[in-house]
């Protein structure tokens, strides 16, 4: 009796296994699907307000469009690598902007949840919490820190997509215009679908203050399309990757270091009056671990 229990068990435990297995490379295959040359659109409006200020001014609505390479920059077992880049000028002379990162991590417990005003507090999860999911972390164009969040891909009805709602800097577009809230709470979807995928996003613009209670100033509707083209219409950015990818994964390294640390994080937003992706954009210098490490750490509070 106790062999046949035993080997129900263990018959029980492979099958959990196997479906584990398969349910993980949909989920490698979902993310990877968000890879190749996109015309994207970019759709933001604030919906609802709850200022009690009489003369408060919206954000207006945003329509733009661009053309965008994902480049898929790691693809090892438990994680994936993505580095989107914008494509802008004309398509005799373009010009690459190195735009958002993301990260997705398996079973990841190590993450640095944003919290306000240049400050990320490192939480290490319970395995148990995160056991299925995925970790995707949000980089700036310097490849700093932006958001993340764990959350399970969900395959059901033919539909695959991923949802999770994290603390964030404002985006560029609020920060260069605003400053009467200092957070962005982003729920985030990740939809892969026919002809793409989409990036759909309800936010909260909120005041946060130490000690006290989050004020939720405005709510922002986010819906960005990501549709599929041919993928040399990306030829630039594709271009562009292979002469810089050096030194870049040279920079991811040593934010990597600066993450393993596993302690909250405060950074400078200037260093002698300059923002870090100036420094690292210039072509000229800052190609070498020598240059581009301590630059780095000069930016991270002690």
């Amino acid at each position: 009796m106790k062999q046949i229990v035993l080997s129900a068990f263990l018959a029980l435990a492979f099958l959990s296994n196997v479906t584990a297995q398969s349910k993980k490379k949909q989920d490698q295959k979902a993310i990877k699907d968000m890879c190749g040359c996109y015309e994207v659109t970019f759709n933001f409006a604030e919906t609802f307000e709850y200022s009690e200020d009489s003369t408060y001014i919206p954000s207006k609505v945003k329509h733009d469009k661009g053309l965008e390479w994902v480049q898929l920059v790691e693809d090892s077992k438990d994680k994936i690598s993505m580095q989107h880049l914008l494509i802008v000028g004309s398509k005799e002379h373009p010009y690459i902007v190195k735009h958002w990162r993301q990260d997705w991590e398996y079973q990841n417990t190590d993450l640095y949840e944003y919290n306000h005003d240049n400050n990320w507090t490192y939480v290490s999860l319970p395995k148990d919490k995160v056991k299925g999911q995925w970790s995707q972390k949000v980089f700036q164009v310097d490849d700093s820190p932006r958001y993340e969040g764990s959350a399970s891909w969900v395959h059901v009805d033919g539909k695959s997509y991923w949802e999770s709602t994290t603390s964030a800097p404002l985006p560029r577009r609020e920060y260069t215009k605003r400053s009467d809230y200092n957070v962005t709470v982003r729920s985030n979807r990740h939809e892969i679908v026919d002809n793409g995928w989409i990036h759909d996003q309800d936010n909260d613009k909120v005041i946060r203050e130490n000690g006290k209670k989050d004020i939720v100033l405005a709510q922002e509707k986010g819906y960005n399309t990501y549709v599929k083209v041919e993928d040399s219409k990306c030829k630039a950015a594709q271009d562009y990757w292979k002469e810089n990818q050096a030194k870049w994964a040279i920079v991811r390294a040593k934010w990597d270091e600066v993450f393993a640390r596993n302690k909250d994080l405060s950074l400078e937003e200037k260093v002698d009056n300059k923002v870090l992706f100036k420094y690292l954009f210039d072509e000229e210098n800052y190609k070498t671990a020598d240059e581009i490490n301590p630059l780095i750490e000069s930016f991270v509070k002690k």
